[in-house]
């Protein structure tokens, strides 16, 4: 069966777009193709900065043909429904339609519709013009003589305008080549906007700059390969990984790995060469985090820390997309002079925020010598930040004025978490004040981090510098949650005020965006509530900070227990997302979350419970039989049977119903007992013990019976064992 190579080479593509764009390029060809009536063994992707690239192996090579029957009204139907008929089915008159007869319906028309198969050739070119114009790109642009206004003509090509073709850079050439294994391969000339699809590209941009014709992907990768470009992103990924520690060790160092890094760099590089460089060893005496960012975020470049010890290296590790003559020496050169400039603006920011202070080593030591003050600087930051009325969000007020919502909310917690409420309140107050540092002002992804590092310096307690970096976490499903029980409190009160506030704003996040990241926000209140084991009532907690209505400095913002128990809807989301992330059944979840559960470490507890007793043999026959019950008691209710809430023992005539009722007698306390003491899986135990009396009593006992007062009693039977089994989960919920 034929195979298909289709390349899209243009000017580099920016790194954090290419997998995302190789994967779409998949799926919109793959999709359009199968849409048409062909069938394919296997494709895969590739990406390069300067190239997508999509190999599909076994594409049949025409696509079936195709025989339709599309029934039509009766013969004697309307002329207009005749009409709306005869042109949906694509025929000119009723006699280019049969007429069937049914006994029961009479006769009426059929229209029989066949579409003969096409050449997979004629389909690519049909589907890939449309699938490139239209590439979801975040974002694109038009360039070129084609971009001109409409109406415009230069050197013999018409102005397009906004009609032009859009890409996310210049789309330089198309290779779109199509043939059996063993065989001839053929182009599949598709044009678009001046560009016609061809068998011909380009290797590297200065190595290798010249044309290349290419047959299929084997004969394709290996030419490119030749040519200076390593076609496969996950081979290039490792190779300078695996280049980047060699280089490491062999100069007596580790290097310090980042993913994200790789990932980025990988894109950026067609022919990866690893080099190393260096700046001078006083550059140190800048906290590690702004080295290791700045290198990183201007350069991308790794960093390197001594064999086994701590703290960086003065040595970083940079990849060239070429291979020097000199071997890499000006690049090393002029990668350096870049660090260096880079980190003297970082030392600059560091020694202003620090009272001009040459580095941390003489900071450290002054402070020793001359007993300075540092508690001095922080405050006065924190007043700054006040005084200077920062915007937090245009309805929201002041950075200040959050600030002290966070801190009269963090007292709150502090008795629930545990937590020391004078050490909570200087934490509180000093969360937000690096965002004045000139520091965090070049470095934003340093807030928090910076700000631990100052309080250190100033000899605040421990936990308080711990807390003002730790309170942004977790920022993610993968960030680390705080342990320090100061950290936690503040985290929970710096998210849950967030919360409170776009809630109050009407500011929630849709189906597609989430530009003040709430979902994040929720998910890492409840990470911390699960994994910190903290016990809080959500919606007692929120309602009592903000009681009627919410102060957002000059602004009053209505918020009610109708507003919070929509917010608690919302944390019902991201526990269940988290739940589900961690192995959870989601009918389970389902059969525990009540509406107004505010307690979500109990609901996780009682999931985990649920899910250890469902799949033991007993759990799942108890259920199977609640089941049975609760679906005679709805067929009941639907008629409109009131079911009594009592059972008359005087009514009780057979053995197995008196068993029974003894039995949920005897298990809903047992159960009732363990709930109030939290102990949920010796409630399930105590439910287990049903199973028995629950098997037999509908294997003996008749409900419909003649007489309507033990009917009614039997029902109500069943009544109390779905209400001894909803103490723990509602049975209904549950999948079989």
């Amino acid at each position: 069966m034929p195979d298909l190579l289709l390349e899209l080479r243009s000017e580099e593509i920016p790194a954090r777009m290419q997998r995302k764009a190789a994967g779409d390029l998949k799926k919109l060809v793959t999709d359009a193709l199968v849409e048409a009536g062909l069938t394919y063994e296997g494709a895969r992707e590739y990406w390069t900065p300067r190239r997508l690239t999509l190999d599909i192996r076994g594409l049949t090579a025409r696509s079936a043909d195709q025989r339709e029957e599309r029934k039509g009204p009766r013969t004697d139907a309307p002329e207009k429904a005749i009409e709306g008929f005869l042109r949906g089915a694509g025929l000119s008159s009723v006699s280019e339609a049969q007429v069937v007869s049914d006994p029961k319906k009479g006769d009426f028309y059929v229209a029989v519709i066949s579409r003969p198969g096409r050449p997979a050739e004629e389909i690519i070119a049909d589907v890939m013009p449309g699938i490139i114009r239209n590439f979801p790109w975040p974002k694109s642009m038009r360039w070129g003589a084609a971009s001109m206004p409409k109406g415009m003509r230069y050197a013999g090509i018409e102005g397009k305008g906004p009609e032009s073709l859009r890409w996310v850079r210049p789309l330089q050439s198309i290779v779109c080549v199509f043939g059996p294994e063993h065989e001839e391969t053929q182009v599949i000339p598709f044009e678009i906007d001046g560009l016609t699809a061809s068998n011909v590209t380009y290797g590297h941009r200065f190595h290798a700059p010249e044309a290349i014709t290419v047959r299929r992907f084997e004969d394709y990768a290996s030419s490119l390969e030749k040519a200076k470009v390593m076609l496969d992103a996950d081979r290039r990924k490792d190779v300078i990984l695996h280049d980047a520690r060699d280089l490491a060790f062999a100069s007596g160092l580790d290097l310090i790995e980042d993913e994200g890094l790789l990932e980025e760099v990988s894109g950026l590089v067609e022919w990866p060469h690893v080099l190393m460089g260096e700046f001078e060893k006083e550059y140190l005496g800048i906290p590690s985090e702004i080295i290791r960012l700045t290198i990183k975020t201007n350069q991308k470049c790794f960093v390197t820390r001594p064999q086994g010890g701590e703290g960086l290296s003065n040595r970083f590790i940079l990849v060239s997309n070429i291979e020097a003559k000199d071997g890499g020496k000006e690049i090393v050169h002029g990668n350096g002079k870049v660090v260096r400039a880079r980190l003297s603006d970082a030392r600059h920011f560091w020694t202003r925020d620090q009272g001009d202070l040459p580095d941390l080593d003489t900071l450290v030591e002054s402070a020793k010598k001359f007993d300075l003050d540092l508690k001095k600087p922080l405050d006065q930051r924190m007043a700054k930040l006040d005084a200077l009325n920062v915007t937090f969000h245009a309805k929201l007020g002041t950075q200040g004025e959050r600030v002290r919502r966070i801190r009269d909310l963090a007292q709150q917690l502090a008795p629930i978490v545990g937590a020391d409420p004078t050490l909570v309140d200087r934490a509180a107050v000093l969360a937000k004040a690096d965002l004045r540092t000139e520091a965090v002002g070049e470095f934003p992804e340093l807030q928090g981090l910076m700000g631990r590092k100052y309080a250190t310096l100033q000899g605040e307690n421990p936990s308080v510098a711990a807390a003002i970096e730790d309170h942004y976490k977790p920022q993610g499903p993968s960030d680390r949650v705080p342990d320090d029980k100061v950290a936690i409190t503040v985290a929970l009160a710096d998210k849950l005020d967030t919360l409170v506030g776009f809630w109050a704003i009407d500011e929630k996040p849709t189906g597609s965006k989430d530009p003040f990241a709430l979902r994040r926000a929720a998910l890492g209140v409840v990470r911390i509530l699960l994994e910190r084991k903290v016990r809080l009532p959500l919606y007692k907690t929120l309602l009592g900070a903000v009681i009627d209505d919410a102060v957002f400095g000059t602004h009053v913002m209505p918020i009610n227990g109708e507003v919070l128990f929509d917010l608690l809807s919302f944390f019902h989301d991201r526990l269940k997302v988290y739940l589900r992330d961690m192995g959870a059944r989601h009918d389970l979840i389902d059969a525990v979350l009540t509406p107004d559960a505010d307690d979500l470490l109990m609901v996780a507890r009682r999931v985990e419970a649920l899910t250890a007793f469902i799949t033991s043999e007993d759990g799942r026959n108890l259920l199977a039989g609640t089941k049975r019950a609760v679906q005679l008691l709805a067929a009941e209710e639907k008629k409109g049977t009131v079911i009594a809430d009592g059972v008359s023992e005087e009514l009780l005539k057979l053995d197995a119903e008196k068993a029974l009722w003894s039995a949920i007698t005897a298990a809903s306390k047992e159960a009732s007992d363990a709930i109030a003491k939290e102990d949920f899986r010796s409630a399930m135990e105590a439910l287990s013990k049903l199973r028995a009396p629950v098997d037999r009593f509908f294997e003996d006992v008749l409900v419909n019976d003649e007489d309507a007062a033990i009917r009614a009693n039997r029902l109500a039977l069943l009544k109390a064992i779905r209400e001894a089994t909803g103490t723990v989960a509602d049975f209904s919920k549950i999948v079989s």
